[in-house]
């Protein structure tokens, strides 16, 4: 296996830089992002990179490189120059936090995702059912990790949680105080060259867990707050590390909001399994499943048939998927609006020479 296939190199990239390849090009693999300066993996080893101008002026933020991506780069000297991002399988996205109407790419081209929830008292189940939304939205397999395992005397009653969310992916207790179920996660989870993206709340341990599995403390972990006994946030960027059995691991910032920001017109089967057995009997096929009158979901909701903590987190991820919607067609909208009248100036100076 050479260097590019132990970085998960396949043949959709493979076919796709045999249709598009430069001789004056290389590819590589983006590794980690800090500001403008990009960490490639290259064929020949490690590199830094920088944007090409076409790519720093003419690109929207979120098509620009992100950990994950596939890129082709120009080498001059020591350096490395980003000149086109290849197609993406997948992306890891969120509402971009203070902006209402923007999508922030997390990683691309994305295996697995590690969701990492600590048994203090992080469990948050709605918490956990957003994460689970958006990542099966973006065709990226979950797998749960309760962290902290050791602070609670039964585990199953965090097990029974997570079931009722009717999401079918493993479920792995671990600690890294007393190091149980570690080597459960890491030699069953955790495949060679296949790409993972650990996420979750500031202080679940997810720095402490990438520690355990490259067996090294090159990743800083944090003491707890004196305010809310909660680890403190550490991890500032995202960095992309292969572990010894050959896994890719994508580390990212702890997330104080995970907002939904589900692509437009997106099918929900599937996304909530819980109440797909109920939704093959509503009367409308395009049911919204909030106020339509034969209903099958709401029926079986008001007779109890099904979990209220499910329909009510499919209530609020979609209301909140509705109002990012509309922001966002709002600002696509002031922007054609925007580019029209920038339009009708220039032609106004053209006909008047001024």
């Amino acid at each position: 296996m050479n260097t590019l296939e132990q970085y998960g190199w396949n043949d959709f990239f493979s076919q796709y830089d045999i249709q598009n390849r430069n001789n004056d090009f290389v590819t590589g693999r983006v590794i980690s992002v800090k500001g403008f300066k990009y960490q490639l993996m290259l064929e020949t080893g490690e590199t830094e990179a920088e944007l090409s101008g076409k790519l720093l002026f003419g690109t929207d933020n979120e098509f620009l490189p992100k950990v994950g991506d596939w890129v082709f780069c120009l080498k001059y000297d020591t350096m490395g120059y980003i000149t086109e991002v290849y197609p993406r399988i997948n992306r890891l996205a969120r509402k971009n936090p203070g902006n209402t109407s923007e999508k922030q790419v997390l990683a691309a081209n994305i295996d697995y995702a590690l969701i990492v929830q600590g048994l203090d008292r992080d469990f948050n189940l709605m918490r956990l059912d957003r994460y689970l939304v958006q990542i099966l939205a973006n065709e990226i397999s979950p797998i749960i990790v309760l962290n902290k395992a050791d602070l609670v005397s039964d585990r199953e009653i965090y097990r029974n949680e997570v079931l009722r969310l009717g999401k079918d992916c493993p479920i792995y207790f671990c600690s890294t105080y007393d190091k149980s179920g570690l080597d459960e996660l890491l030699n069953q989870a955790l495949l060679p060259a296949k790409t993972y993206i650990m996420v979750g709340s500031s202080g679940v341990g997810k720095s402490s867990l990438l520690n355990s599995f490259r067996k090294s403390a090159e990743r800083i972990t944090g003491p707890l707050s004196a305010s809310t006994s909660k680890g403190m946030h550490i991890t500032t960027s995202r960095d992309m590390f292969r572990l010894p059995g050959g896994s890719l691991i994508i580390d990212t910032p702890g997330m104080r909001e995970f907002g939904i920001a589900l692509d437009e017109g997106l099918q929900t089967d599937g996304l909530f399994p819980a109440m797909d057995e109920f939704s093959a009997g509503c009367r409308y096929d395009d049911c919204s499943h909030t106020n339509e009158e034969g209903c099958a979901v709401i029926e079986a909701f008001e007779n109890g048939l099904l979990d209220p903590a499910v329909y009510n987190s499919y209530i609020k991820l979609m209301k909140e998927q509705k109002r990012f919607e509309i922001r966002a067609g709002d600002r696509k909208r002031m922007g054609k609006q925007f580019g029209k009248m920038i339009r009708e100036a220039k032609d106004f100076r053209n006909r008047y020479k001024y």
